[in-house]
């Protein structure tokens, strides 16, 4: 498996940045993440952390060298980390729960595969035009999907995050086949929220993911001005083994079984890392094999 990526995260007009990003994998699979911590409830930050850390503790016990069931693994895993947060928060009394968005894809077997939650973003962009991408889970974006017809709302509003009291809604969408070229970026708000569509389309079609993330994000601090929000995206571009040239990229053919690559940022929650609930851990692992055990037998 070869890919080139490159990620990059920075702070706005805001007090603080609570978004977080990375990314994990073995010989022959790989897990994109992107999560925002929501402003207007607490620790933020934590709650984006939390799920990133749990999402990829979860990959690495399941990735041996691929994740068995992709769509099973990601439901599962998101799941995981919106009960991660809520332990969290109960453990230090807080009256309010940390919230966050998230965006996460895995890539193997020549495969996306992604789920999404709140408004942080996915797009496909293949030959200089867009593919597909994630529809925020927001009243304006569901309302202009013909889902919903809500009326006297804030439309911008989300419906959904991982922390909140209520089960998260999320969407889980492939396995869609990728072509070399194609690339996959996943990025909080304060990109798609200052840039349009086409915009994003054009600036990823015509560069390396390495030139093109960071133009992207000058550009939307740029119009997002002394107000912007918080800009973070990674971004991969697929290369199948039999056209792959050297561009910065990262090739996993020598890994060896059972080795794993992690970029998953450290930092607000150093101390904590040893403290995720690895009973918690197992009990989705076990969920996720039950899954597929079920989903086996329904095949059968």
């Amino acid at each position: 498996m070869k890919f080139s990526v490159f990620q990059i995260s920075r702070k706005g007009g805001r007090e603080k940045n609570e978004d977080r990003m990375g990314y994990c994998y073995t010989r022959e699979s790989g897990l994109f993440l992107l999560a925002d911590g929501m402003g207007g409830h607490p620790e933020g930050e934590v709650a984006a952390q939390l799920a990133l850390q749990t999402i990829s503790a979860l990959y690495q016990k399941e990735a041996r060298p691929i994740v068995k069931d992709v769509t099973e693994f990601l439901s599962v895993a998101l799941m995981a980390a919106h009960h991660q947060i809520i332990r969290y928060a109960s453990e230090k009394g807080m009256l309010d729960t940390p919230r966050t968005t998230l965006v996460a894809a895995i890539v193997q077997g020549q495969h996306a595969t992604w789920v999404h939650c709140g408004d942080s973003r996915l797009y496909v962009v293949r030959e200089n035009e867009l593919l597909t991408r994630t529809r925020d889970h927001s009243y304006l974006e569901q309302q202009n999907a013909g889902v919903i017809r809500m009326d006297r709302i804030n439309r911008n509003i989300l419906f959904t995050c991982l922390g909140s009291p209520t089960k998260p809604v999320f969407d889980v969408t492939g396995p869609v086949q990728l072509q070399q070229g194609d690339k996959i970026l996943l990025c909080s708000d304060g990109l798609w929220g200052s840039l349009e569509d086409v915009d994003i389309v054009r600036e990823l079609s015509a560069k390396p993911v390495a030139e093109a993330v960071p133009d992207l994000v000058e550009g939307a601090l740029r119009n997002g001005g002394e107000h912007s929000d918080n800009v973070t995206v990674i971004a991969m571009e697929w290369e199948t083994p039999d056209t792959y040239e050297s561009t910065r990229g990262i090739s996993t053919d020598s890994i060896s079984d059972g080795v794993f690559a992690s970029t998953i940022q450290a930092g607000v929650l150093d101390t904590l890392v040893d403290d995720l609930d690895d009973a918690a851990i197992e009990r989705s692992i076990a969920e996720i094999n039950e899954a597929i055990r079920r989903s086996a037998a329904k095949k059968a």
